[in-house]
């Protein structure tokens, strides 16, 4: 397994404190994070997000998609609970990096949609890949899994590595004006489960 662990340290935060688990793969190259609060190791099923870097949403609070406040309610639900995990990747622009996601975002501009963009770039739709959560779980002796996602990709990938998935959680935030294409987008092109956030009328006004 070329994931591998490589340090753990106290991380206090505005939600509270998290320790942080540094990992590194020998293959690609990244470097990925688990966040943990409280004691994921117990055996219950633990809140978990599976997050992937999203330098313009997660740190410039970007409109255009909604990664940031998806981080955001993903860390008051473990604050909440009082444990739980984020495994944050370093996925950037679904797999394509950040200079082609600014590619992207330029063809976007010009009428196509997230799917078009990455496809004209000559990549495919999403590039992410969900190998390394196995590692990093099975580190945290993580088994049983409440995934907070809207992508049922996700759920599939880490049932695929061996963890049940017990119930997904629902982060259904961020809607605004400059993003509902694109969350029309994810619906329609890459089912995510929106249906209830995505209204028919918003597509109307994209």
């Amino acid at each position: 397994m070329p994931v591998e662990f490589v340090a753990s340290s106290v991380l206090p935060t505005g939600y509270g404190r998290f320790t942080i688990h540094a990992f590194a793969d020998a293959v690609s190259g990244k470097e990925h994070i688990a966040l943990v609060m409280g004691d994921v190791a117990c055996g219950a099923p633990v809140l978990t997000r599976v997050h992937s870097e999203c330098l313009t949403g997660d740190v410039f609070g970007s409109q255009r998609c909604d990664c940031g406040p998806q981080l955001d309610l993903a860390m008051r639900l473990i604050a909440a609970e009082g444990r739980g995990v984020i495994l944050y990747l370093r996925q950037e622009g679904r797999g394509i990096g950040l200079v082609n996601k600014i590619r992207a975002y330029a063809l976007q501009d010009q009428g196509a949609d997230t799917v078009e963009a990455n496809e004209q770039l000559g990549f495919a739709p999403d590039l992410r890949e969900y190998s390394m959560c196995g590692k990093m779980l099975r580190t945290l002796k993580i088994r049983q899994i409440k995934l907070m996602t809207n992508n049922p990709l996700k759920v599939d990938a880490l049932q695929l590595h061996g963890f049940e998935v017990l119930e997904r959680v629902p982060l259904q935030t961020g809607k605004n004006p400059h993003n509902l294409s694109y969350l029309q987008t994810k619906q329609d092109k890459m089912g995510h489960m929106l249906e209830s956030y995505v209204a028919p009328a918003d597509k109307e006004q994209s």
